[in-house]
């Protein structure tokens, strides 16, 4: 077997292996979310905060629902590392943003952060700060042992069928969920651009 096949019958086998009842728990979720009037908050790092930025579009364009992802501003970013430290940078974005109970937190992250191995630190303030004001916390990530599995309300885990390729397979795959939340009908409002012209 090339590498090629070996990956791509790797990804086959995560597809099958996903929790769909996690999957749809999160769909309840953000239904819940937009129907209350809440916020939806998307973190990540890395290659993560790149898809964080992403499905921030989709949740508002093809869901109606209002979402920021902090990494979007670079300016604030970069100056708040720079002057209080990288562990911080999210807890303060989102109490400048008056995070509030109505709200949720969305986690996209390989290992969903830990503490002891100093691995994203600052997702895991950003989620103990968001348990201490009642607002939800929900996450898309490759490991089920990483704080955000740990505190979420709803978390997909995304299955780890080769520890080599732990950090590929999950940020491909939250580009995956996030794809089939806005296209769930519950979540749905809108149609893509090639969708809406065929």
């Amino acid at each position: 077997m090339t590498f090629t096949q070996q990956f791509l019958a790797e990804a086959g086998e995560i597809l099958r292996k996903l929790d769909s009842g996690a999957i749809d728990r999160l769909v309840a979720q953000l239904a819940a979310l937009r129907a209350r009037g809440g916020r939806l908050f998307i973190l990540g790092v890395g290659g993560s905060a790149a898809n964080a930025s992403h499905a921030v579009n989709d949740f508002r364009k093809l869901a109606g629902i209002e979402a920021y992802c902090p990494t979007d501003n670079v300016s604030e970013l970069t100056a708040r590392t720079n002057d209080e430290g990288w562990a911080g940078v999210f807890e303060a974005w989102l109490r400048v943003s008056r995070l509030r109970p109505e709200d949720l937190i969305l986690v996209f992250s390989v290992g969903g952060g830990s503490l002891e191995k100093q691995i994203s630190p600052n997702l895991v303030a950003a989620l103990q700060y968001a348990r201490s004001v009642g607002a939800g916390v929900a996450g898309i990530v490759g490991r089920a042992d990483g704080y955000a599995a740990q505190v979420a309300d709803v978390c997909v885990v995304v299955p780890e069928v080769n520890p080599a390729h732990l950090t590929p397979h999950a940020e491909a795959f939250q580009a995956v969920v996030w794809h089939l939340l806005v296209s769930h009908p519950d979540l749905k409002t809108a149609s893509g651009k090639w969708e809406s012209v065929r």
